[in-house]
């Protein structure tokens, strides 16, 4: 039987290093919002997306850059294991936090699904939309349905897609149930799926401290989180899920199976 590793409980105690940790990153935060920000805009746009840094383009690798650099503002280090699928490909993960989007987009630039509400949060939100995000409102079926044919579209124009087939981000402590029909996307494009891990904490455990609290703002978890001692930022690229037409269930299942046995914890 596969060893549970319980995320780490949030620490409720006096942490005598968080002011300086504002002093030091607030600054960084400035600039890479103020100077930095900027750039990433003017790159995206056509010229950008057909000029070429090594095997990507000069859109998606400041994406890249500017993402990950988000990242380590935070105080996290990247960890990334296995190798995303190139071309056109249906990206799977579990959903811990507001940073998940951009420590995917760390690794590889894509399109993601989302709800609605993040094209309002500060400066993420922004970002999000000038980067090809596409929005569900949540608990629409006709948005839902406008949604995977969006998907269904940039696939097949040979762009990857991420989504969080948990429908939402949950308390670091499981890995919800994946909802099979954002699968069917995959199938009509004809693009493979691969499940992706997602974890932030120290020695393969995840911290409590980063996902949303109950009824917690964004305002809140962002200035949390940015004050949090350093910790690891986990992303593990798994194999493909083989495609069943007929078991779109079967697909979510495993996808899911394969993200829990990374993570140890989050099993049925």
């Amino acid at each position: 039987m596969h060893n549970l590793a319980q995320p780490l409980p949030m620490t409720h105690g006096r942490d005598r290093l968080r002011a300086l940790r504002y002093v030091w990153r607030v600054p960084q935060l400035f600039v890479h919002g103020v100077i930095a920000l900027p750039l990433v805009v003017l790159a995206l746009n056509p010229l950008a997306a057909r000029l070429r840094i090594g095997d990507t383009s000069v859109e998606k690798f400041m994406i890249r850059w500017w993402s990950g650099r988000l990242v380590r503002i935070f105080g996290m280090r990247i960890r990334s294991f296995g190798e995303p699928l190139p071309e056109a490909v249906l990206y799977v993960a579990n959903h811990v936090s507001w940073l998940d989007i951009e420590l995917m987009h760390s690794q590889r630039a894509m399109s993601f699904v989302a709800k609605s509400e993040i094209a309002r949060w500060p400066l993420i939100g922004w970002l999000a939309s000038r980067a090809g995000t596409i929005y569900h409102r949540r608990g629409n079926t006709d948005s839902l349905q406008a949604v995977m044919g969006v998907v269904v579209e940039r696939l097949r124009e040979g762009e990857p897609v991420g989504v969080f087939p948990e429908g939402g981000s949950g308390h670091g402590d499981r890995v919800g149930t994946f909802h099979a029909r954002i699968f069917q996307t995959a199938l009509d494009a004809g693009v493979p799926v691969q499940p992706v891990a997602l974890r932030y904490g120290r020695n393969g455990s995840q911290d409590a401290s980063v996902p949303f609290g109950r009824n917690e703002t964004f305002v809140a978890n962002f200035l949390r989180v940015l004050g949090n001692p350093r910790m690891d930022a986990e992303v593990h690229f798994l194999a493909p899920v083989a495609a069943a037409p007929e078991a779109r269930r079967r697909m979510a299942e495993e996808s899911r199976a394969r993200i829990v046995a990374v993570l140890g914890y989050g099993g049925d």
